[in-house]
């Protein structure tokens, strides 16, 4: 493995003289090879400033060791004990072994117990020597047994103290490296170049924090255990104000180079679309049109991004954001994640805006703009994208227009739905279709405030709060597979009464890995079979384009009554009369995306039902699914989610443009982030 190009400091500034140290390859730390230089890179760890930053993943307090007599089943803890028997058992039926010793400390024995014993351990774990060993004592009486333990070779006067008798960190570890080794180049490297740890060049507040290089070594040698956290903070200050300034030099900057387009409208499309609208728009919707406007008539590119619950009415604003650009004659890019969700706008701004003269265009990876036959519409009619885009084109699609081919003339605004399934770059190649466009992204994975504050750190937000009125109320139940047949009967008896379901499963097709969870092409005609006479519709992401676009049609139509399907319905399906939601295997959704999906309901005026069914036993698992039973809102769960599975598994590491931060964490530091905002502000 090499060194990342350009690898990114976490301070905010250029590295003084006096640091350029710690930018030295790590092998200048004695003890550090050829062969240890590799096995470090497996960690990235290339430089000594790499290696100081390396993050313990916990610590262990060796300065009492607990007894092998008191300890309880199921806690965590470490005790020190002496080899009086080891050896590897073989069982006669295939090639499985486990290695076994017996530690002693005097007050009771200990097995130690590792299943597939590996060569080496006869070699390592010999009558004599002397252990730490960590782990849980397993839930039996006798004897006493730790499964798959930690363990750490002691070896009297050889740097005894920072291996025991002290707080001691315990590193993210590669095979070759041990814990004992790691924690040594670790004091040597702060022995040799912890008076070179530098204050970054943005000076920081310290009253609250120790200098940078004291927060250094708390973090890998604390005296207390307090001292972490309060160390973790001080790096990860550090992290996020290197993050702010660059967000807000990024945005500092765009402002000066880019002069706005005047996009503001003139109301000659607008008051005749809201006229024939259907419906009035709520406060919300109204209040986040003004601050819209507001941008598109200003001095600098609008960048926005608008939030807002599912079903909330952001692709109402986003039309009346559209007419604002068209009536100034510039066209307008609304590009969707998938096909479903690019045809389902393409449908509704057809619907809304060919009365008003605007020509509306559809370009897909499977529909070109001005490619014969266009799309058929329920009504039969078939729309023909035009050859020669005319002035005041809205073009809506996929990812296909960004292709290097596809030429959007006179781009004023650009409008992305469901942003977070988009990565940053794919944006920014959008927007340079034009000279410098007005930008506004929406999504309706409500985004938790650390969030919003950092990968959405450059844009301003608008949220629509409030629901439209006029809509059935969703409740939400968890159920065990066993009672699968009543939610069916329950099904057959709402089909019965003229709606119409969703049944959705984690996969495509079983995986021989996991034969536990469901997949749509196994299941369907199980589904058939439970719910026959009515008609079944299955829809997953390997259908030809055609054959969706029919099944989706049809669904629409009420000519199918349930749909089977994975999670590419989350975003893009809209059927008001779809009342209830079934969802099998729901522990394999994240909470955000289960919220998403639930969204495909209670559209319409009548009350819907979200059923999620699970067998899962974690205690995780079962905490996530009762929240969804507790809240429709997604802003608590999208908190939630971010809590329980990070920001990489909230909105996908690579997608989203997420920093890599080693010490701050973007769940739970709030404050921090905060202070790094308005500490950066203020400089710039």
């Amino acid at each position: 493995m090499s060194p990342p190009e350009n690898p990114v400091s976490p301070l905010a500034a250029p590295v003084s003289s006096d640091e350029a140290g710690l930018r030295q390859p790590v092998s200048t730390v004695w003890g550090v090879g050829e062969e240890r230089a590799k096995l470090l890179a497996r960690l990235r760890i290339f430089t000594v400033e790499d290696l100081l930053l390396h993050k313990p993943r916990r610590y262990e307090d060796r300065r009492k060791f607990l007894t092998i007599r008191d300890l309880k089943p199921g806690a965590p803890a470490t005790v020190r004990g002496t080899i009086v028997a080891a050896g590897t058992k073989r069982f006669k039926q295939g090639t499985r072994s486990m290695f076994e010793c017996v530690f002693e400390d005097g007050t009771a024995r200990l097995h130690g117990r590792w299943w597939q014993a590996q060569p080496w351990m006869e070699d390592w774990f010999t009558v004599g020597r002397e252990f730490l060993i960590f782990g849980k004592l397993d839930d039996v009486k006798k004897p006493r047994t730790f499964t798959h333990p930690e363990t750490e070779l002691v070896e009297p006067g050889d740097d005894e103290f920072v291996h025991v008798n002290r707080i001691v960190p315990i590193h993210p570890l590669t095979e070759g490296l041990t814990a004992r080794v790691m924690r040594t180049l670790m004091w040597r490297a702060l022995e040799r170049f912890e008076k070179e740890i530098a204050e970054p060049a943005i000076g920081l507040d310290l009253k609250r924090f120790p200098a940078r290089a004291n927060a250094v070594r708390m973090v890998h040698f604390p005296n207390e255990l307090t001292d972490v956290e309060i160390a973790r903070q001080r790096l990860a200050l550090d992290e996020i104000v290197a993050l702010q300034f660059q967000i807000q030099s990024r945005r500092k900057k765009f402002e000066a180079s880019a002069k706005a387009l005047p996009c503001a409208g003139d109301n000659r499309l607008m008051k005749p679309f809201l006229a024939q609208l259907g419906f009035k728009l709520t406060a919300a919707q109204a209040n986040v049109l003004k601050e819209i406007r507001t941008d598109l008539g200003g001095a600098h590119p609008m960048r926005r991004l608008l939030q807002g619950d599912v079903g909330s009415g952001k692709t109402a604003v986003a039309a009346c954001s559209a007419l604002m650009a068209l009536e100034n004659g510039f066209n307008v890019a609304l590009m969707a994640p998938t096909e479903i969700l690019a045809e389902q706008h393409f449908r509704n701004f057809t619907k809304w805006f060919e009365p008003l003269g605007v020509q509306v265009e559809l370009q897909t990876g499977s529909r070109k703009s001005g490619a014969e036959g266009g799309l058929k519409l329920e009504d039969g009619k078939r729309v023909r994208p035009s050859i020669l885009h005319p002035p005041s084109s809205i073009f809506v699609g996929t990812h296909a227009l960004f292709t290097a081919g596809f030429e959007l003339p006179k781009l004023g605004l650009v409008i992305i739905d469901e942003q977070h399934k988009f990565g940053v770059t794919q944006r920014e190649t959008l927007v340079r279709k034009g000279n410098y466009p007005h930008l506004l992204v929406m999504t309706a994975t409500p985004i938790p405030r650390t969030l919003g504050l950092t990968l959405y750190g450059d844009l301003d937000v608008s949220v629509i709060d409030e629901m439209p009125g006029g809509r059935g109320a969703i409740k939400t139940f968890v159920r065990t597979t066993e009672k699968l047949p009543k939610v069916f009967d329950f099904i057959r008896e709402k089909i019965s009464g003229g709606r119409q379901a969703y049944i959705v499963y984690p996969r495509v097709e079983v995986v021989d890995t996991d034969k536990d969870i469901k997949a749509v092409t196994k299941e369907f005609e199980n589904v058939q079979k439970a719910l026959s006479p009515f008609k079944v519709g299955l829809l997953h992401g390997r259908i030809k384009a055609a054959d969706k676009e029919k099944t989706m049609t049809e669904f629409r139509l009420n000519e199918i009554q349930a749909l089977v399907a994975t999670s590419l319905i989350e975003v893009g399906v809209d059927v008001p009369n779809a009342t209830v939601m079934l969802i099998e295997n729901a522990e394999h959704f994240g909470l955000a995306q289960l919220h998403q999906l639930r969204g495909r309901i209670g559209r319409g005026a009548h009350e819907s039902f979200c059923i999620l069914i699970s067998d899962a036993q974690h205690k995780e698992a079962q905490a996530r699914l009762k929240i969804l039973e507790e809240t429709n809102d997604g802003f608590k769960i999208a908190e939630a989610d971010l809590k329980l599975r990070g920001p990489g598994e909230l909105l996908g590491q690579q997608q989203s443009g997420l920093p890599d931060l080693k010490f701050g964490n973007l769940a739970e530091d709030l404050n921090l982030i905060r202070q790094a905002r308005e500490l950066v502000a203020q400089l710039i």
